[in-house]
């Protein structure tokens, strides 16, 4: 199933790059951008166990310092090239067929540019510079949908990414705001995902642990590097 995560997550950042307006390349063994990804986003991700050094590296810009590898299997070892380790995670995975969690009324799909620059400003705690990240043309993308979860007076509680792909649905940038417990956001993802779609993704520390709450489980590591 990390293979099925893996790919998912690749094309998630295949999609906020077009976005953005410059997609990055597949290759056998690594997706890579030849120019910078937008911010939170990595240059490269290794896309099978067998990646190396050269896959990702070779195909990003290194001109200025920040650039970012998805070390997907958790294999590579990027400290001789410059790279520091930024941070350790966990792939989940959560099989089709589980039973979906008690859902609260107010989930409902981003439809219109400015729904969602008020979602992208509930998830940036309201930073511009970082709501900025999610432009109107995810809008345009079918396998996106940007999920919100609003009080019964639109307040904006929370909300999550879904990223269709082959096999899997992805769910990322999952956010509440206030006191909104995240169970209540994961219930929405689940709800909005096909019975039959597995939902894949990853999470750390106490984002794991909701996930893991929700009836996930890890499915391994990975690591993201970057570079100093």
């Amino acid at each position: 199933m990390i293979i099925d995560a893996v790919r998912n997550n690749a094309e998630w950042c295949q999609a906020m790059c077009a976005a953005h307006g410059h997609p990055g390349s597949f290759g056998p063994r690594a997706w890579t951008s030849t120019r910078r990804t937008p911010l939170y986003y990595p240059d490269a991700v290794t896309l099978t166990e067998d990646a190396d050094v050269k896959d990702v590296l070779n195909g990003i810009d290194r001109t200025t310092p920040g650039a970012s590898v998805k070390d997907s299997y958790a294999r590579l070892d990027l400290t001789a090239e410059g790279f520091r380790l930024l941070f350790e995670a966990s792939w989940i995975h959560r099989p089709a067929g589980l039973p979906g969690l008690p859902v609260t009324a107010g989930h409902s799909a981003v439809r219109t540019p400015e729904e969602l620059a008020a979602w992208a400003l509930a998830w940036s705690d309201g930073d511009v510079d970082e709501a900025a990240l999610f432009r109107p043309e995810l809008l345009d993308d079918p396998a996106t949908t940007v999920l919100v979860y609003r009080a019964a007076d639109g307040t904006i509680l929370g909300g999550a990414v879904l990223s269709a792909s082959a096999r899997v649905t992805g769910v990322s940038n999952v956010f509440t705001t206030g006191d909104t417990p995240q169970s209540s956001v994961w219930a929405g993802v689940l709800a909005a995902v096909p019975d039959d779609r597995p939902v894949v993704g990853y999470e750390s520390g106490d984002d794991l642990t909701a996930a893991l709450a929700a009836g996930f489980q890890e499915a391994g590591p990975l690591r993201v590097w970057l570079d100093a």
